[in-house]
């Protein structure tokens, strides 16, 4: 059933208007948009009073890590690193069941919407049992990321991930692999439930090679070729050139760099997504750039790893698309994932406002409007944007907020990011027209929060 919703003040892809009517249909589309329309007399639609901006999209999620968060900060013996982390988070992951993880995922999902996120591509690669063993529904865990998406009313392209070994070179699995890996046959069955549910609950599915290391070039293009099968405009996403010792290990088999590598064995283009990319050369940064395919900047994972800077005014300068993922959640927070992307190459430059369009231009809006619509590219999601054949997701900002007071058009982004406070900024947050955050709470809270310390209670025990 169609809805209409009035908003006095909003940001549509073409800039800031005020007084705009929507028609949305049944299935959460923008069917039109009225600039400086009057309020109807007899209006029955839903109306918003305070200024309204684009839903942020999240590119990269590994749900069952959000449980985990904050639990790896202790030293271990000599350096940490990315390779002492992931360690800790295989000894936890084989602790998971499927309800740990329906409950893990619905208040992950929950947080993020209040975070400014309207929808999140979950890179998913927890899908056996304890014991690596398949369940009688090969694709039980990722009916329950579906089931936590509906429940918390995000939404998810699910992207199963294609794990076959440990390390460059076909090294055999390790113990703490062991429920993450298929075999080819194993995963095209997988892709098979998976584009099944994703028409059963409306949502979008893509694929996921991990990485290099996890997957040979013959994976890779058995996975795309699978895909196309089924569905030729789906997203591929992939870890690349995350740690420097991916680098060397990638010279030392290949003989060449991960981005170098997969550009030259693959046809890079919009369906790509290349999460990280931390450690790219300049000729690569081109190379991806000019290719079409999105870039996910995770810079709160990144930092908390110590993976590096991503060459973002070298990407910028040649029109590279982008997005922000919360990865291993270590912040779900859209505006501080901005926020350090804009600061680490301003310590980096030694400069101010690096990234926006241009003199006299908005910081934050060259930032949220990027990233929004680069994520949803990378998805294959028509949101990113407030316009006519985009999904309604967006988000009422709360103006009577104390860093958002006085502030109006793009001040109020610039506001939302580099004015942080510990305080409410979003009044409400809507996905495909329906509000699912409302005063800075969810509908179901109560019962995802209970769930979710029950959960926390047994793994942590």
């Amino acid at each position: 059933m169609a809805k209409q919703i009035y908003a006095k003040h909003i940001l549509l892809k073409d800039g800031w208007s005020e007084n705009v009517l929507m028609e949305i249909d049944a299935n959460g589309i923008i069917r039109t948009l009225e600039i400086n329309a009057k309020l109807p007399r007899e209006f029955t639609g839903e109306f918003i009073q305070h200024s309204v901006i684009p839903g942020m999209v999240n590119n990269h999620s590994h749900a069952f890590q959000w449980a985990m968060a904050g639990l790896a900060e202790q030293s271990g013996t000599g350096n940490d690193s990315f390779w002492s982390w992931r360690k800790i988070m295989y000894d936890f992951v084989g602790k998971i069941t499927p309800d740990d993880l329906e409950a893990i995922a619905s208040a992950l999902y929950m947080q993020m919407l209040k975070a400014g996120y309207t929808s999140v591509g979950e890179f998913h690669y927890l899908h056996h049992d304890v014991n690596g063993q398949h369940y009688t529904n090969q694709a039980e865990m990722s009916q329950r990321i579906f089931e936590a998406a509906s429940y918390s009313g995000i939404n998810v392209t699910l992207l199963p991930v294609f794990y076959r070994y440990s390390g460059f070179g076909e090294q055999p699995p390790n113990v703490g692999q062991q429920r993450f890996i298929n075999s080819q046959e194993q995963y095209a069955d997988l892709l098979n439930s998976i584009s099944n549910l994703a028409d059963t609950y409306g949502q979008n599915f893509g694929i996921a090679p991990h990485s290099l290391r996890a997957v040979n070039r013959d994976d890779i293009s058995f996975a795309i070729k699978h895909l196309d099968s089924i569905n030729n405009k789906a997203p591929i996403h992939i870890h690349i050139a995350e740690q420097l010792k991916e680098v060397d290990d990638c010279l030392r088999v290949y003989g060449k760099r991960p981005v170098e590598w997969l550009a030259d064995n693959f046809e890079l283009n919009n369906r790509w997504c290349l999460v990280h990319a931390t450690h790219m050369n300049l000729e690569e940064v081109v190379t991806v750039a000019s290719s079409n395919a999105v870039v996910s900047v995770c810079t709160s994972t990144e930092g908390n790893l110590g993976d590096g800077f991503f060459l973002m005014q070298n990407y910028k300068k040649n029109n590279g698309a982008w997005g922000v993922g919360s990865d291993s959640h270590i912040s779900v927070d859209a505006a501080e994932e901005l926020r350090w992307l804009e600061y680490q190459n301003r310590l980096m430059s030694h400069s101010r406002t690096v990234l926006t369009d241009g003199d006299y231009s908005s910081n934050g809006h060259w930032l949220w409007a990027k990233a929004a619509q680069g994520g949803a590219q990378s998805l294959n999601n028509s949101a990113g944007a407030i316009e006519v054949g985009a999904k309604a997701d967006f988000i009422e900002l709360d103006n009577e907020d104390i860093s958002l007071l006085g502030k109006k058009d793009n001040d109020l982004i610039d506001s939302l990011i580099f004015n942080q406070q510990s305080s409410l900024k979003f009044n409400s947050v809507w996905v495909s027209g329906n509000r699912v955050i409302d005063g800075g709470h969810h509908v179901h809270e109560k019962a995802i929060k209970d769930n979710y310390k029950n959960v926390l209670k047994k793994l942590l025990s």
